[in-house]
């Protein structure tokens, strides 16, 4: 219906309309953000990967040394202080991969990724790295194959339930469910001599979707490369632990290193490993032990006799991190780093290159406001890492390098691995769980057009479990997860305990081409985030944090979270007690009523298993006493930051000593001792399981000492987690201290 009122008329109400939907002002920080997200742009991130994964770049191949200076350049043009760090590092490439089945009939793997018509990259035959497993143990070997499943602890306990050992056998286990290198690991330690893993067509192939090229999913001659370095025990450099393997370092001989594999170890494609499940006999595979190949799974041992032959170049080759930073203004020696990984295991547009190029249009943005006099009040350091493919090198290497400077001066660091299409992905040190919410409410959606934070919350209340459901509409902060392994933000939290966040956007894409010659631009364009939409929100997302963390007068930690957060875990260590000892008594309970039977009816010879110990009962006061003081002291530093805010400006000198008290929070949370049987690790909240590998375990040394029956250990663990609980309690005190003086 057209309007009653004048055109002039109908134009002042529009413009005011517009006036008051819109602040009349944009702070002056505001103004900031609101720049940098605009000038984030799509094309820019497109060209900087296609530019990246035009070639094979893994650890010292020329295209890996390439792109790190053309890094260098584009940090230098957009105004940078930047420089590249090189380390010496072990990485062993494949010389001689033989699979071959002997009997009951011959055939011989190809370990060959052909190229597929239409995607160039896939053509680069003569650049790409061969389907290996890295640090996997040479080794010449010829037994009867046993399936087993994932490899977890849990399906040699399966086997040896059924009478089954792979005890002289070469061990066939499909990727998933856990690291692979713990898939080697417990091969060897159950008697293997050697192990093949392949990727089932059910968990990354046709049983999700059609394969590439016609889809996005893993085809049957696709391959996933990847390390098996035991990085439970320590990552990096495997001759150079604790130390930045630089000229001068002490180094161990290539046989006295504990991190390389006990036995020969080799990726296969489904289509390799089809004839060879095909071949053997033996029990038929439980239900869930059954993958997607059209066949009957066999446990074995054998009739399948299988050839293994893994041979490595075992060299030394060098790393190129590319650091890049802007100086801070008031506080130069404070640094907010930022870093992804640069070095693929072949093209790698989805890993890493999907995550580098957002962080590269992030300093190009950050060079635009350079230009107009902007300069943050603390130092922005951005990481270019090599080496994260095989062990987490390069970002490794140049902690422990820094590891004083970072002690000092290290405020944040944030990761990022890859990146696609969907919902936000949080995870990182429960301090900065706030301010994580914080930056996620403002940014918007690319497909929802809400912001990423409401979006998250959406899939939580939809998806969650009925706890998570729960939470995610009456907690105002939704959680972060727990840090594990398996990016480059290991060694900031888990070694030198630098306070550390990862974030990417995920969960809408299929992902069938992980570390294989596929993963490339044709790939990635075809069926990722092909418009760069969660690229340029990834970028915008770090940006903004970056910018908050920079120039934020008072830091923003906020422990009350990290409370909230440790007093779950406290409750969640003394259920897993409870529940181990009342599974305990029950199998005791059942192991007695078979023996009764035998009694009653002598026929029934079989003999039960050995009965248990049941758990004893553990001290928990002294965490539970900690974890109270904590919330009280978060609580009072909460009051306090609040009732100070106005004052900040007027007190810088307060405010310094506060920032400085707070930088060393995440720090009182580790332990020089480390971890039981890994001093590598030192943080007493968050670590890579031992039996899970990348899968974060929460006060892993009580936790693992329950779930591992050394109930001493788990005992004395718990006294330390509640000593170093209550040394961050006297930081957040004396922090909150200082704060009431300025509101006053």
């Amino acid at each position: 219906m057209p309007s009653a009122l004048p055109h002039s008329r109908q134009i002042r109400l529009a413009s005011l309309l517009v006036l008051v939907a819109l602040p009349l002002t944009l702070s002056g920080q505001d103004s900031i953000e609101a720049k940098f997200r605009g000038s984030i742009d799509t094309a820019n991130i497109r060209e900087s990967m296609r530019r990246l994964s035009a070639r094979p770049h893994h650890v010292g191949s020329p295209y890996d040394k390439d792109n790190a200076e053309w890094m260098l350049a584009r940090f230098r043009e957009w105004g940078w202080d930047a420089q590249i760090e090189s380390f010496d590092v072990l990485f062993p490439t494949p010389k001689d991969r033989l699979v071959e089945m002997v009997a009951p009939k011959r055939f011989r793997a190809a370990l060959f990724e052909p190229p597929v018509a239409g995607d160039i990259t896939s053509t680069q035959t003569d650049e790409q790295l061969a389907t290996y497993n890295a640090y996997s143990k040479d080794g010449d070997v010829t037994a009867p194959l046993v399936y087993v499943n994932y490899g977890r602890v849990e399906d040699y306990e399966e086997l040896a339930r059924r009478g089954i050992s792979v005890q002289g056998a070469i061990a066939i286990v499909r990727y998933g469910s856990m690291w692979r290198g713990n898939k080697a690991k417990f091969a060897a330690e159950h008697g293997a001599v050697g192990c093949l893993i392949y990727s089932d067509p059910k968990d990354d192939g046709y049983g999700d979707a059609a394969v590439f090229p016609a889809g996005p999913m893993r085809n049957k001659d696709g391959v996933q490369r990847g390390s098996v370095m035991d990085m439970l025990q320590y990552p990096g450099d495997p001759l150079t632990p604790g130390v930045g393997a630089v000229p001068g370092a002490k180094r161990l001989a290539v046989a006295d290193a504990p991190t390389i594999t006990k036995i020969p170890v080799l990726p296969i494609s489904y289509g390799d490993a089809q004839p060879l499940l095909e071949a053997m006999t033996g029990p038929i595979a439980p239900e869930n032990w059954r993958g997607g190949l059209p066949i009957t799974y066999h446990l074995g041992k054998g009739p399948a006799q299988v050839h293994l032959k893994v041979t490595a170049n075992w060299e030394t080759k060098p790393l190129y991190d590319v650091i890049a930073k802007i100086q801070g203004s008031t506080y130069p020696d404070e640094w907010v780093i930022r870093g992804n990984h640069h070095d693929a295991w072949v093209n790698g547009a989805s890993d890493p290159i999907s995550g580098m190029a957002p962080e590269l249009e992030e300093a190009r943005a950050f060079g635009e406001l350079l230009k107009t006099g902007w300069r943050p009040k603390r130092t922005i350091v951005y990481a270019a890492w090599d080496g994260e493919e095989p062990a987490l090198l390069g970002s490794t290497e140049w902690v422990e390098q820094h590891e004083s400077d970072l002690k000092t001066k290290a405020v944040v660091y944030i990761n990022s691995d890859g990146n696609e299409r969907g919902f936000l992905s949080a995870e990182g040190s429960h301090t900065l769980e706030h301010f994580v919410n914080g930056v996620a409410k403002d940014i918007p959606d690319p497909e929802s057009g809400v912001s990423v934070w409401k979006r998250l919350q959406a899939r939580r209340i939809l998806n969650g479990s009925p706890e998570s459901r729960a939470e995610a509409r009456t907690r105002p902060d939704l959680r972060l997860g727990a840090m594990g392994s398996g990016s480059d933000y290991s060694p900031f939290i888990q070694h030198a305990g630098t306070p550390s966040l990862a974030l990417s956007y995920g969960g809408e894409d299929e992902d069938g081409i992980y570390h294989s010659v596929y993963d490339d631009f044709y790939h990635y364009t075809h069926f990722k985030d092909t418009d760069f939409a969660y690229g340029r929100a990834l970028a915008q997302t770090m940006g903004t944090a970056v910018i908050r963390l920079a120039d934020a007068d008072l830091l923003p930690f906020e422990f009350t979270n990290l409370s909230d957060t440790v007093t779950r875990y406290t409750t969640e260590l003394q259920t897993l007690l409870r529940q181990r000892q009342d599974t305990i008594r029950d199998q005791n309970r059942a192991i007695d009523e078979k023996l009764y039977d035998v009694v009653r009816d002598p026929k029934k010879t079989a003999v039960p298993p050995e009965k248990k110990e049941v758990p004893p009962a553990l001290n928990f006061a002294p965490l539970v006493n900690a974890t109270a003081a904590l919330t009280e002291a978060a609580n009072r530093y909460h009051r306090a930051a609040d009732a100070a805010t106005a004052r900040l400006a007027s007190s810088p000198e307060i405010v310094k000593a506060v920032n400085a008290r707070l930088m060393q929070s995440e720090r009182e949370l580790t332990d020089q001792g480390g971890l039981p049987g890994r001093p590598w690790y030192r943080h007493l909240l968050y670590a890579p399981g031992v039996e899970t590998g990348y899968g974060a375990k929460t006060m892993p040394g009580a936790r693992e000492g329950i779930e591992q029956g050394r109930y001493a250990e788990a005992e004395h663990e718990i006294a330390r987690i509640a000593e170093a609980l209550q040394r961050e309690v006297r930081l957040v005190d004396a922090a909150a201290g200082e704060l009431e003086r300025l509101g006053k």
